[in-house]
């Protein structure tokens, strides 16, 4: 068996998330599964590093496949991109040790979620920037923001209320900033919760319109009661941007 690690983009736009599902043939890893089967006749399970939701998007998600079927990794790579969608890419195939797991074996991931606050509304990037469409006071969201680094319980930012695992993430950054019209937020971190990223940006953008203050970063945490927090950004607005390994 061969263990492949390559890196997969896509626009999550027409997709229900990465994850497959029974119900639906619209999932990034059952597409990648699909053009295998075709490709190898082998039933193989591609393993993504992190479960998008439907809407997000992705420049460097991490997956890895074994396959019995020994295949060159610039031919492999070749044909999948050539049985893809047009709105799904693969790249920087490689052999991986056979340990190497694309989820267990990341140490951290990047995020980045792009709100439009310019009042002019730009329709070539709707399915990439959530279109805000007001000025937000980004002093605050920053102090709001430097709360929420560090390692916490982040319950309260969890959009499974049912969820049984342990909440505690440490988040490495939260990072803002202006250009030509756009907030862009980044996010670095070991790992988040289902909906995590968007109920902080939800949460921070209630902050930057004056509805809530900073301080009560503290208090929401402490509550571990999802509806303390904000509400959930659109899943447009938000990329996976990097996954990160030793």
């Amino acid at each position: 068996m061969a263990n492949y690690s390559f890196i997969v983009s896509y626009d999550g736009s027409r997709y229900e998330g990465w994850q497959r599902q029974i119900r639906t043939e619209e999932t990034i890893q059952g597409k990648l599964e699909k053009a295998l089967r075709k490709l190898t006749g082998e039933e193989a399970q591609v393993i993504g590093a992190g479960r998008t939701d439907a809407g997000v998007h992705a420049r460097g998600q991490c997956a890895n496949v074994q396959l019995s079927v020994a295949l060159p990794v610039r031919q492999l790579e070749d044909e999948l991109n050539r049985l893809l969608p047009d709105d799904i890419g693969v790249s920087r195939m490689r052999i991986a040790g056979e340990r190497f797991h694309s989820r267990f074996s990341a140490t951290g991931k990047f995020y980045r979620y792009r709100i439009r606050t310019g009042s002019e509304k730009n329709v070539f990037t709707r399915r990439y920037v959530w279109q805000l469409g007001e000025a937000l006071d980004i002093s605050a969201m920053e102090e709001a923001a430097h709360l929420l680094e560090g390692r916490h319980d982040f319950k309260s930012f969890c959009g499974n209320r049912h969820m049984k695992k342990s909440c505690v993430r440490d988040v490495k950054e939260i990072s803002l900033h202006v250009t030509e019209g756009e907030l862009v937020m980044d996010f670095i971190g070991d790992g988040f919760l289902q909906n995590m990223i968007r109920i902080l940006v939800g949460t921070l953008v209630e902050v930057g319109e004056g509805k809530r203050r900073a301080f009560e970063m503290e208090d929401i945490l402490a509550a571990r009661d999802r509806t303390r927090a904000g509400f959930t950004a659109p899943a447009c607005g938000l990329c996976l941007e990097k996954v990160m390994y030793e």
